[in-house]
């Protein structure tokens, strides 16, 4: 198995991609710390994948001391780190002029501060067990869209930090690399799509320039990629930034081929 004995812990891993992950990673022969808001859902979760290969951390990233105390739950969970993945992230919509300090604030928090407040937590521990850090970030930190201007500049940020500590910390073994998702289709993304007035079926209609292949990505299969990147395979790379979309994101240009111009 190609995670045999690491112990990798996942933000977020109560829902979504996170929880795809936790899934994957056991299969997989890791032991996952799961972490979330969510109590009833961290708890199920790591009853089902057992007390044996999951532990769970509940709490919320937005508060600054938090980081810390996870780190030390986590640790204190199997004894060691191997892995760390940042997956948690708010997706709050807002176009700029709906986005106050308040609302930045909290974006950034959660999908930018607290990355970095939990590896500055780990780094001690990832560099005894000469781990890895995989940040899970988005193709939107190229430019994004006007309704998630902060949640781009998030994940822009996100990106730099991947780059800039994969530098710093490739002297000490720690390697640090970052997966930019496309358009999932989690049951988050579903639900909100719902909530904007599109119908049951919309995940059967989405637009071919959107999707390529006809469907959406499925968390699953992020996961499925996710595990190279924490498995001691893909050492010694570091500073990646991969995009998983279904199409370049440099260079785009929406397949015209047998369109009149």
């Amino acid at each position: 198995m190609r995670l045999q004995d690491q112990v990798i812990l996942i933000t977020g891993s109560t829902t979504g991609i996170g929880e795809h992950m936790a899934r994957r990673f056991v299969a997989e022969g890791a032991r996952v710390i799961l972490q979330g808001r969510n109590a009833e859902r961290g708890e199920a979760l790591r009853q089902e994948l057992g007390a044996e290969r999951a532990a769970f951390c509940q709490g919320d990233l937005a508060d600054a001391a938090y980081p810390a105390q996870l780190a030390e739950q986590a640790l204190a969970a199997f004894g060691r780190i191997d892995a760390l993945v940042n997956n948690a992230a708010l997706t709050t919509r807002a176009k700029i002029e709906e986005t106050d300090a308040a609302f930045f604030d909290r974006i950034i928090a959660v999908n930018t501060r607290a990355p970095m407040l939990l590896i500055r937590a780990l780094l001690s521990e990832l560099k005894r067990t000469r781990g890895c850090v995989l940040n899970i970030g988005s193709v939107l930190a190229h430019c994004g869209q006007a309704n998630l201007v902060a949640y781009s500049m998030s994940k822009g940020a996100l990106q730099t930090m991947t780059r800039n500590l994969a530098d710093s910390q490739g002297i000490h073994q720690v390697r640090f690399n970052q997966l930019n998702v496309g358009w999932t289709l989690t049951e988050n993304e579903y639900q909100v799509k719902m909530g904007d007035g599109l119908p049951a079926d919309w995940p059967e209609h989405v637009p071919a320039y959107a999707a390529p292949a006809g469907r959406l990505t499925k968390p699953e299969e992020v996961a499925a990629a996710a595990i190279y990147w924490v498995s001691r395979e893909s050492e010694p790379i570091s500073g990646t930034v991969a995009e998983l979309e279904q199409y370049p994101i440099i260079g785009r240009y929406p397949n015209m081929e047998g369109d009149e111009v």
